[in-house]
């Protein structure tokens, strides 16, 4: 990657890290613009709309880039969330250490003051977390609640986005007849453990349902397993009308409609409980309406079977994701059961098994001749002629192929999930025998259908015994939400399915090829924000707060008069003279690392709208800055206005037309942590004055006009 107005006499690493940085401005804040990605070599673009796909689709050829790929992948590998405020930061404080540069403040100082005016400023924000217990009650007790969502969309049939009014996304089978089931039990029957008793459909005009709401003497307390959150229930009038408890009509959508019933079972769960947690998923989601509507109904079902089996709730492990290209947003759903796509000629297999219990194989590896599993030693004093034989010529290949066969039809296997790749000739040869091979199937989805189907995984078929082989699975043509099945020309969608599993798949859909990996990384944001949130057990408040009284700390530091160099600071830096330079240079670089805040703050309500400018938006935060100062404690005036919601202007950006009441949060560790990894990356640039260039290019340089600038070893 080329980069544009780098000064050789100053910083080039950090240089690089601004200009990197620059190009992911636009990537802040909930309101976010896309990005075309375009090589010029082929003239092929992709679309992007976060920093992880940003820094993936760059040619990063410098030492500084290769570094910042590696923390921003780093940080989306462990919270999913929070790389595009690490990048942003990255870029401001590798200008603002560039500014100190520019005042002759030493490297030492500049690394000493900014990692412990960052330390400080990690304390001090801890006043901003609320936990998650605190959160259900106040979104239990507000007298103001968040309208909810209003679609335009597809609202038809059972196979549907169900109820877009309570955001449930939710598809059921559209087989069973139109009946209506009282909610009175939790017993895990037929299909999916009989969820047709646990989905709630507020919608009107879906069918009638029993009353959901407690007793008014009702004091019972629920507790979410697996996350150590209790949510209580509040001394409130219970709702008859709300979006989750109402009396609803005849359906209108006559025998589409289906078996749709309830997610909120009356004897068990609180109306504290599901309001709150439905709506943290929301505060937290920042904009991201679709997935948080897909998310709330994967808590709703979570959260009910969980209350009746007594397991975990909100298992993330239970959740898998089937991009559609080719159908409308609006057919995304959430699919019990396990959805994928395969061959036409597979989707052939399939209708043969109709409703017939199959047995079922799990295989932890790839199906092919030549697959060993890690750790794997070969034999020694064996001389190899042939590594990798042709399976379509030579009769070793096909006497494998034989043999992999004989061993499936022996024990009567119809449907085999493997975790890696499959041999193509025994794919071919398994569907000529109505035997179904799915492969690239998580680890996770082979866990879950072991455990309902009793079967075992094994590394090779030849390790197949009877024991390992399971039975009671379903395998069926996914249906969209008009209740007709999907053909996208060169993939089906299938789901397979048994009776009791947990499994979720978050069925994605898109008719922009470009757009379908930004749809996929947006719900598992939602999915992992809402995770990291209850791993916590706390959030902080959002929309800026949190920035806000960074910035307001990080200058009264600045602001305070300089005192004598300790002793503590004479050990640290291991002469005097240094420390006291630290010591005469603090403000200059508590100034700087404040100024990364500030930025960010601007662009943000540039992105949100919220400002025409960055000259209007440094203005505002200037104008909260000094009546925080004047109100004397910054954090209370920060929590009044969040509290008032006259935050920056702020409601909640893409949810105001949602209500007054709502409010958003964001995650502690996954914001602390990219505020931690931003600094450290900009710090090992700034302490990384040497590189040491070996190869073709050292004779370039060596002919070059730039060779001055260099020393060569």
């Amino acid at each position: 990657m080329a980069f544009r107005d780098v000064n050789a006499r100053r910083h080039i690493g950090l240089q690089q890290l601004t200009s990197l940085a620059l190009a992911g401005r636009t990537l802040l804040g909930p309101m976010k613009s896309c990005k075309f990605i375009v090589d010029e070599s082929t003239n092929q673009s992709t679309l992007i709309c976060s920093a992880v796909r940003l820094i993936e689709s760059l040619d990063l050829t410098s030492a500084a880039g290769q570094l910042l790929n590696e923390t921003i992948q780093a940080q989306n590998k462990e919270f999913k969330t929070g790389m595009s405020t690490l990048l942003f930061l990255t870029g401001a404080w590798s200008n603002a250490v560039l500014e100190c540069l520019q005042q002759n403040v030493p490297v030492s100082a500049i690394v000493s003051v900014m990692s412990e005016g960052l330390n400080s400023c990690c304390e001090r924000v801890q006043c901003l977390q609320i936990s998650i217990h605190d959160v259900n009650k106040e979104l239990c007790s507000s007298s103001v609640r968040p309208n909810t969502f209003k679609s335009e969309t597809c609202q038809i049939g059972c196979d549907s986005l169900l109820n877009p009014q309570s955001f449930l996304y939710f598809q059921e089978d559209i087989s069973a007849p139109e009946e209506v089931i009282p909610i009175n039990s939790c017993s895990f029957q037929e299909d999916y453990c009989n969820f047709n008793k646990c989905l709630a459909s507020p919608l009107a005009g879906c069918g009638s349902i029993t009353s959901l709401v407690r007793p008014a003497g009702d004091k019972s307390t629920s507790v979410i397993s697996g996350s150590g959150v209790i949510a209580s229930s509040c001394n409130k009038q219970k709702l008859t009308h709300s979006r989750y408890f109402s009396t609803l009509g005849k359906s209108h959508f006559s025998s589409q409609q289906g078996n749709f019933q309830g997610y909120l079972s009356g004897q068990s769960l609180d109306q504290c409980d599901c309001y709150g947690l439905g709506h943290l998923a929301m505060t937290l989601s920042h904009g991201n309406q679709t997935s948080v509507k897909l998310l709330q109904s994967i808590v709703a079902y979570q959260q009910e079977r969980a209350e009746c089996s007594g397991s975990s709730w909100f298992n993330i492990a239970e959740v898998v994701t089937c991009c559609l290209l080719g159908l409308p947003e609006s057919y995304s759903c959430v699919s019990p059961g396990f959805v994928t796509l395969v061959s036409p000629e597979q989707a052939k297999v399939i209708k043969c098994f109709e409703d017939k219990p199959l047995r079922i194989l799990l295989m932890d590896g790839d199906l092919t001749e030549q697959y060993r599993h890690l750790g794997f030693n070969r034999p020694c004093n064996v001389r190899t002629v042939l590594e990798h034989p042709s399976l379509q010529e030579g009769r070793a290949g096909d006497l494998w192929l034989s043999s992999m066969l004989d061993i499936l039809i022996s024990f009567e296997v119809d449907l085999v999930l493997v975790k890696g790749n499959v041999c193509e000739n025994l794919m071919e040869r398994c569907i000529a025998n109505s035997i179904l091979v799915v492969g690239s199937v998580t680890r996770d989805v082979l866990c879950a259908f072991g455990e309902v189907t009793s079967a075992q995984a094994v590394t090779y078929l030849t390790q197949l015994n009877a024991s390992c082989v399971g039975s009671g699975a379903l395998v069926e043509l996914w249906e969209a939400c008009d209740g007709r099945a999907v053909d996208l020309g060169e993939l089906v969608p299938v789901r397979v399915k048994a009776q009791g599993i947990p499994l979720l798949t978050a069925v994605l859909t898109t008719t922009v090829a470009s757009k379908m990996q930004l749809v996929e990384d947006r719900f598992w944001t939602s999915v992992y924000r809402l995770h990291h949130a209850l791993i916590d057990e706390k959030v902080f408040l959002g929309g800026g707060a949190v920035e806000l009284l960074c910035l307001s700390h990080i200058q009264m530091l600045a602001e305070q008069p300089l005192q004598p160099a300790n002793k503590d600071a004479v050990k640290e830096f291991h002469s005097p003279w240094l420390a006291a330079s630290a010591t005469e240079c603090k403000s200059v670089v508590l100034q700087a690392l404040a100024s990364g805040w500030k930025q960010y703050l601007s662009v943000v309500m540039c992105n949100t709208a919220k400002a025409a400018s960055e000259l209007e938006a440094c203005t505002s935060v200037d104008h909260h800055l000094k009546k925080a100062a004047d109100c004397g404690s910054p954090s209370a005036y920060i929590l009044k206005e969040f509290r008032r919601g006259d935050l920056f202007r702020g409601g909640s950006g893409p949810f105001t037309d949602h209500g007054e009441g709502l409010k958003v949060y964001d995650n502690v560790t996954a914001k602390t942590e990219a505020w931690r990894r931003a600094l450290d990356l900009v710090l090992l640039v700034l302490q990384t004055d040497a590189e040491i260039i070996t190869g073709p290019k050292r004779d370039q340089l060596l002919n070059s006009h730039l060779s001055s600038e260099f020393m060569f070893l």
